[in-house]
Parts: C-alpha cells; structure tokens; sequence
C-alpha cells in the first residue's frame, strides 16, 4: 500500500509537471514577464516581491522591457509601458484594443451595460449618447460653468469655518465634486446632512476599494470560489447594487414628473431618446442601461477628479513658491471676482500648474484595463484575441525618455523659455483614442474652476511643526494621496 500511495504522488507530481510544461510552450509567443507558477500564475511577485502600488508595473517594465506579460493564474494580462508603446496601443492600433475586459467580476459589475465596461454597438451607443448629451447640458459653456462655480463656493465656505487650523479636506472635497455630477445626472445637488447623498458617495467608495487588491485579483483567477467567500469583493457588488437602485429610484421619480418632455437633465434627455426609440429594434436605450449609465458617471466622474483636487492641496502647500506663483498670476489677470474657463488661456503659468499636478499624481494606477478585439502581431509578439492589456498611462506620464525629471513637481515640463504654455503629445492622463475619456472636458472646467476660487480665498500652509506632507500615493484603482491634514489661511489674514 504504501509503494502504491508513494507511486500515486509521483505520477500525480509529474503529470502537473507535464502540464507546466505545455503551459509554458502555449506562451511561448506571449511577451516575456515574471515566473508564472502552477495556479497562482505571476502574482507571487506582486505580493510576496517587489509589493503592489504604482511603481510595480514601471520596475517589472525596467526589468523585461516596454510590453510584457504578468498571469493570474491561467489569464495572461498583457502591460504596455512608456509613452512609444502606449502610444501604439491607444493611437496608432486603436482598433485592435478597443474593447474593454470581460472578467468574471468585472462582467458582474458591469453586467455588459452602460459606457465604461461595455462593448460592440451596446458602447457605441451609449458612448455617443453620452457626448452629445453632456455638450447639450452645458459641458464646455456658461450653463455647467454656472453648476461647478456654486459648488466650488460651496466648498470655499466649508474650508472658511476651519479658520485656518489644520482640518483633512477630503470629504469636503469629494462631497463638492459628487455633487456636480448630481447636478448634471439629476438636476439638482443634495445637501451634504442628506441620506441618500451619503449612501451615494459611500457606494462609490466602496465599489473602487475592492480594484486591483488581492480579492479582486484572487476573483477573476477562482469566481467559482469567491462568489461563496466574504472580502471586499462582496462590498463591492453589494455597493454597485446599492448604486444602481439609488439611479433607478431618481428615474422613476423623473418619469412620474414627466419632466423629459423639457429636458433639463442626464436622466430627462434619455427617457426623451428611449421615447424616439421605442420602435426602433436596434436601440439599446432602456432603463437597465440609463441606470448603469449614471452608476458610470457617479464612478467615473467623482473619484478621479476629487483625487486631483485633494493633490493639487498637498502639492500646493508642500511647494509654496509655486503657489505664490500662480497666486499672483491669477490676482494679475483676472481683475474682476468672476471669471471662466476660457480664462486659462490668459493663465500660461497657472495652467502648467494643472497640467503638471494631473501629470506627476496621475489618479488611477494605471489606467482601464482593454482587450484585444482579434489577434495581433506587435514587436514579434503574439497577442491573442481577448487578451487583457493594461496601458500603463502612469507610465507615459512619468516617462523619463520624455519629461525632464519626472519624479518632480515642476510645472517647467509645460511652459517655453518664454513663459508659454506648451501642450505635450505625452500628457495623456485623459487617455486618448476611441476610449478616451468622456468627461474629459467637464473634468478640466472643474478642477480650473475649483482651484482658482480656493487660491482667491487661501493660501495653504503646512501645520505646525509639520515639515512635509507625504507625496507617495496609496494604492487602488485610484491612488489619492494618504490622509493628510492643512491649513486653509484665508488672503485677508496671510498677507
């Protein structure tokens, strides 16, 4: 018996040996990458190596080149680095990656609806609905201007009851930002005291937490399993659901008002399109996806610019010199209490300063994930159809091949010798091609409008005592910047 169970082991051991082996000749073709063990792929190096945060993609990139391949258990994931071969990716073959991931959670996510993780004509749809629709709102004229000023004021009132003690502006901050979008999505903004407003914002930061952690990871490698296990993945889905149900009351609410017949918001200006479409058999308008529509827009629209606006605080009070700067830039030119976006223009220094924050505390970790939509041959490699690929956008932004020091906050990498303002084919932080971003232009009137109007009313300052504040990003799907604490002085009293 016991010759037999010793003779079992090694038949079994050298059967999983065997089928390593073709497992490695089935990759031969993919990009070189990190050991890929039996079940757990290549992870072992983000975990118990090098450690997951947004410099792991850039040192794997240093060690086997621009494009290579890391794989979570049996799922090849394919990451391109550097501005040259993201640029490949997005621009140049924009077609071939067009499409985004199908991954078991992600699918329960996204359930093949909305914009931002759906495909084929359900996106394109969606996609250009979302584009005219924001522009019919105002996105890019006075009428949006008008939304985003009285929240930044808003905002500015909250910083003033601190009274110039060190306080976390973080809340406040995404509350602010949230509530543009509700504005755009729903018609109106919440208070900041109300329920469902605060459900809102908890849901959206609990649906981010989970990404690109360990139980998302350890998700799409066993689904089977971890649909029956605790962990945040389930935080997620319960969070998503929660979202969703909040987007479906606001379009029952908006249907029983009847208000689309004269449209004034997100919601009224697709129930007016799900009505001139109702016997058409290709439209994909219906409930289901206007709710996953706003649940996209709540999503995307929030955390991203909210994280930018809490850098451009850390930034700006870690860099006084700078602030004082564009402080005195913007007093200079802008004469009058009111102003608009298109006054960046007379803003060479102030606008680098922007672009320059988005550049070295890019808010995501890397970007949204694609995948391949048919076989494609890239450098010698072959990438088969559905593959995942990540354009590594961190990477382009700090691309030292293309920026002067890219680990500095120096807003230089976007002015001439003479002061002037310089737009660079590398600043890619919106991304660019067939997926980039929708709200692109909405994001850049908020975070202008939002920090001239906190620059007018504040100079920020470091606590007392405190000599710098930390500039390393936490890691997640976005990567704001550790909790920190500030001064918000007001101008009458720091002169």
């Amino acid at each position: 018996m016991e010759g037999t169970g010793t003779l079992f082991i090694v038949l079994l051991v050298t059967l999983l040996f065997l089928y390593y082996l073709k497992q490695q000749w089935a990759r031969r073709h993919f990009p070189p990458g990190p050991l890929s063990l039996p079940l757990i792929g290549g992870i072992w190096r983000i975990n118990f190596g090098i450690g997951w945060n947004v410099e792991t993609p850039i040192k794997l990139a240093e060690q086997y080149g621009d494009i290579f391949s890391m794989w979570l258990g049996h799922i090849p994931v394919v990451i391109f680095s550097g501005f040259e071969a993201v640029k490949e990716v997005l621009i140049d073959r924009s077609e071939d990656f067009s499409e985004r991931v199908q991954t078991p959670l992600l699918t329960t996510l996204g359930r093949g609806k909305g914009i931002v993780l759906s495909n084929g004509p359900n996106w394109k749809q969606q996609r250009r609905f979302g584009l005219v629709t924001l522009r019919k709102l105002g996105v890019g004229k006075k009428s949006v201007e008008g939304q985003i000023e009285e929240e930044s004021q808003q905002l500015v009132e909250v910083f003033a009851r601190e009274k110039g003690q060190p306080f976390d502006p973080a809340l406040a901050i995404t509350n602010s930002i949230a509530n543009v979008i509700c504005a755009i999505t729903f018609g109106y903004r919440f208070p900041l005291e109300d329920e469902t407003f605060k459900k809102l914002t908890e849901g959206v930061a609990f649906t981010l937490k989970c990404g690109m952690g360990l139980f998302h990871l350890l998700y799409e490698m066993f689904p089977w399993l971890m649909k029956h296990l605790p962990g945040p993945h389930k935080e997620a889905l319960r969070a998503t659901e929660m979202l969703l149900s909040l987007a479906k009351k606001e379009i029952q609410k908006h249907k029983e008002q009847k208000s689309f017949q004269e449209p004034r918001d997100f919601i009224d200006f697709y129930l007016l399109e799900i009505e001139k479409r109702k016997n058409d058999p290709t439209s994909t308008y219906d409930d289901e996806n206007l709710a996953q529509d706003i649940h996209d827009l709540f999503i995307a629209g929030t955390e991203t610019t909210a994280t930018s606006l809490k850098w451009a605080i850390l930034l700006l009070a870690n860099h006084p010199d700078i602030q004082d700067k564009a402080y005195k830039e913007i007093e200079g030119v802008l004469c009058s209490s009111s102003f608009s976006y298109q006054d960046l223009k007379k803003l060479p220094y102030t606008n680098a300063v922007l672009h320059e924050i988005q550049r070295s505390k890019y808010p995501l970790l890397f970007g949204i994930p694609r995948q391949t939509t048919k076989d494609v041959k890239m450098r010698g490699f072959l990438i088969p159809k559905g593959t995942i690929v990540i354009p590594n956008l961190y990477s382009v932004l700090l691309d030292p091949k293309h920026w002067e020091s890219p680990k500095e906050f120096n807003p230089k990498h976007f002015l001439d010798q003479d002061g002037h303002f310089i737009a660079r084919k590398e600043f890619l932080a919106f991304g660019a091609g067939s997926r980039v971003c929708l709200g692109e232009q909405l994001a850049r009137m908020e975070f202008f409008i939002f920090l001239v109007n906190l620059l007018r009313a504040f100079r920020f300052q470091l606590p007392p005592g405190v000599k710098e504040l930390n500039e390393d990003p936490t890691p997640g799907v976005t990567t704001p910047p550790h909790p920190y604490k500030v001064c918000a002085v007001p101008r009458s009293s720091s002169s």
